[in-house]
C-alpha cells in the first residue's frame, strides 16, 4: 500500500489531471448524451410534430416513438458498441478508485469551516458514493439483465425501451406499486447525485488543470457550471418523468406499430417469443398487431 501511495505522490499532478480529464472524457460525455437521449420520451413528441412527423400521434405516443428510434439507432447502428462501453467501464473504474482513494485521505475542514465550498466538497464525496452504488444498480438491471433486481421482473429490451423502461421504474406492467416508487426515488436521488457531481467536478476540474486560478476566473466558470448542471438536471428528472408517467400498454403498442412497419409481423412475434416473458403482455401484444395486420 505504501509503495502504491509513494507512486501516487509521486505522479501527484500527473494523475490527478487524469482523475479529472477521465470524469469528464468520456464518462461526462456519455452522461449528457445519455440524459438527453432518455429525457426525449417527454419531449420527443413535440419534436416530430415540429418536423410534420407523426401527425396521427398523441404528443404522448409521439415520445414513445422518438425515445424508441433512437435507443434502436444507438444498439443496432452505432460501430463498436461493446469497445465504446468497455471504454466507458475502464473510464469509471479508473475514477471511481482513485477518487475512493482520495476522498478516503483527504480531510474536510467542514466541522471548523462551515461555507459553502468545502459542504460542496463533502457533497462531492458522498454523489461519489452513492452514485457508483447507483450505475451499478443502473446498469446491472437494465443492462446485464438482473431481473431479480427489477421490483416487476421486467427485462430491458431495446426492442421496447419505453415499455420496460416504464415496467421497470414503476414497479409493474399494469400501473405504480409502493415498491416501484422506492425505485423511482431512488433513480430520482442517484441521477440527482451524479449530475451535481459531473457539474462540480467540472469546476474543479478546471482548478487542478490551472485553466481558473483566479477567484474571478473561478466565479465566472462557476456559472457555466451551474447552468450546465441545471439543465442536465432538468433533463434528469425529464428522463425519469416521462418513464414514470409512461403508460406500459400504450407503449407497448407504439413500439409493435414501429416494429412491424419496419421489420415485419413476424419479426414482431420473434421478439415477443424472445423477450417477453409474462403471457398477458404477449396476449395483449399479438391481438394488437392482429388488429394492425386487419386494419392493413
Amino acid at each position: 500500500m505504501s509503495d502504491n501511495a509513494g507512486f501516487l505522490q509521486k505522479h501527484h499532478f500527473l494523475i490527478r489531471r487524469l482523475h479529472s480529464l477521465s470524469g469528464i472524457l468520456p464518462i461526462g460525455v456519455f452522461l449528457i448524451a445519455h440524459l438527453v437521449t432518455n429525457s426525449s420520451i417527454l419531449w420527443g413528441g413535440a419534436a416530430l410534430k415540429a418536423r410534420g412527423q407523426a401527425e396521427d400521434l398523441s404528443l404522448t405516443q409521439g415520445g414513445i416513438a422518438y425515445f424508441q428510434e433512437e435507443v434502436s439507432w444507438i444498439n443496432t447502428q452505432v460501430p463498436h458498441l461493446l469497445l465504446i462501453e468497455i471504454s466507458l467501464w475502464a473510464a469509471i473504474a479508473f475514477h471511481s478508485i482513485l477518487g475512493i482513494y482520495y476522498a478516503t485521505s483527504g480531510k474536510s475542514n467542514l466541522a471548523h469551516y462551515s461555507y459553502q465550498d468545502n459542504k460542496r466538497y463533502v457533497l462531492q464525496r458522498w454523489s461519489g458514493y452513492l452514485g457508483i452504488l447507483f450505475i451499478f444498480y443502473h446498469v446491472a438491471t437494465l443492462r446485464w439483465g438482473w431481473t431479480f433486481l427489477v421490483p416487476s421482473g421486467t427485462e430491458w429490451s431495446h426492442h421496447f425501451s419505453a415499455s420496460t423502461l416504464a415496467a421497470a421504474v414503476q414497479g409493474s406492467t399494469s400501473g405504480y406499486t409502493a415498491i416501484g416508487v422506492v425505485v423511482s426515488l431512488f433513480y430520482f436521488l442517484g441521477v440527482s447525485l451524479l449530475v451535481f457531481h459531473f457539474a462540480n467536478g467540472l469546476w474543479t476540474a478546471a482548478i487542478t488543470w490551472g485553466l481558473t486560478v483566479s477567484e474571478q476566473a473561478q466565479k465566472r466558470w462557476g456559472y457555466v457550471c451551474t447552468a450546465l448542471g441545471a439543465g442536465l438536471m432538468l433533463a434528469a428528472w425529464s428522463s425519469l418523468a416521462g418513464a414514470f408517467l409512461t403508460d406500459h400498454d400504450t407503449a407497448l403498442e407504439v413500439e409493435s406499430a414501429i416494429l412491424v412497419e419496419e421489420h415485419g409481423p413476424e419479426h414482431l412475434e420473434h421478439l415477443i417469443e424472445e423477450v417477453m416473458d409474462d403471457e398477458d403482455h404477449d396476449e395483449h401484444t399479438l391481438n394488437t398487431t392482429d388488429t394492425d395486420n386487419n386494419e392493413g
